[in-house]
């Protein structure tokens, strides 16, 4: 997950990551090269964006693809007696400022006449899910990451990584862009910014950070994962494709650029049955219970066959001809 340090106020904070970023502990470094380019597709004189030929979702709700368990947890949050007091003590005018201010100060502002294409992207994806765009920046990292905040009074925005540009395609990248839409669809962005500064920060927190520890980080970290389910959701949406966001998964789980023509998304899912099958029993249970608890995200091969299993339901498909 992408951290920024806040020494000011004297705790880091970890973004509203991506949601697509395979684990709290996880993370893969990708050499950058210099240059930013959006990959795979062979770049023409003439880029043509999908928006022209897509279709928007008529009147989509973001229950219409919220994760249940994303429901389930999102209600037992609020009903945490003192969580909304604290999360206002943390998430006050002055950290939203250095969180605002360390973003735009360190990214390129991506716009139809700075990054046109990564720009495109981001306004189709939108168009897509019926919301409005975000401001979006590119920040240099050789983290492959990309995260939302949503301060208060302020159009919200999305920062996405060198790195990741480097690593996916472009539809694979759009299906990134389209997960972090999803959050603000869904409205995740002040619980996902107060969360992520608990789980990193609160251990610095005087006075607090124990109390943070024992009692919220377990039930934030279980809402956050749930989050990411209903994010990729939103990904598969806008791809079309569950091929396109299992294969970001993948990759984020172990490609990179110089051998992701090598990568085989189907042999990822076999993988993930393979997981599922080796956990089934008690003992596997506990195990990968154990495993989890204290992610910030799902596993990979958990959310590749959860976005699988998604994209053969009927919920989905009756979405789909929903189309216009």
């Amino acid at each position: 997950m992408a951290a920024l340090s806040l020494s000011s106020i004297n705790f880091s904070v970890k973004l509203s990551p991506i949601s697509f970023c395979s684990s709290a502990t996880d993370r893969p470094l990708i050499t950058f090269s210099a240059g930013v380019k959006l990959k795979s597709e062979r770049r023409s004189s003439n880029f043509v964006c999908r928006a022209a030929s897509s279709v928007a979702i008529r009147d989509i709700d973001a229950d219409d693809f919220r994760h249940p368990l994303d429901r389930q947890n999102t209600l037992i949050l609020r009903a945490i007696p003192g969580l909304n007091e604290i999360g206002k003590a943390l998430l006050g005018s002055v950290a939203e400022q250095v969180m605002l201010l360390e973003n735009i100060g360190t990214s390129v502002l991506v716009s139809k006449n700075q990054l046109p294409e990564l720009h495109e992207l981001m306004i189709e994806a939108a168009s897509i899910l019926n919301c409005e765009a975000p401001d979006l920046y590119l920040r240099q990292s050789p983290v492959p990451n990309a995260y939302t905040l949503a301060i208060s009074g302020k159009k919200p925005f999305v920062v996405v990584h060198t790195s990741l540009v480097e690593l996916l395609s472009r539809k694979e990248l759009q299906a990134v862009l389209a997960h972090e839409l999803g959050h603000l669809k869904c409205d995740h962005g002040v619980w996902l910014t107060f969360a992520n500064i608990l789980t990193l920060g609160a251990y610095s927190v005087p006075g607090l950070g124990g109390f943070i520890a024992q009692q919220l980080e377990e039930q934030l970290f279980r809402w956050l994962r749930a989050a990411e389910l209903t994010c990729d959701r939103a990904a598969l949406l806008v791809a079309r494709d569950p091929k396109v966001v299992i294969s970001v998964l993948m990759k984020l789980a172990g490609g990179c650029p110089s051998m992701a023509d090598q990568l085989n998304v189907d042999a990822f899912l076999e993988q993930a049955r393979s997981y599922e099958k080796a956990s089934s029993s008690p003992v596997g249970w506990y195990i990968r219970n154990a495993q989890t608890r204290q992610l910030s995200h799902p596993l990979p091969v958990l959310r590749a066959r959860e976005i699988d299993e998604w994209s053969r339901s009927q919920e989905y498909q009756s979405l789909v001809k929903r189309l216009k």
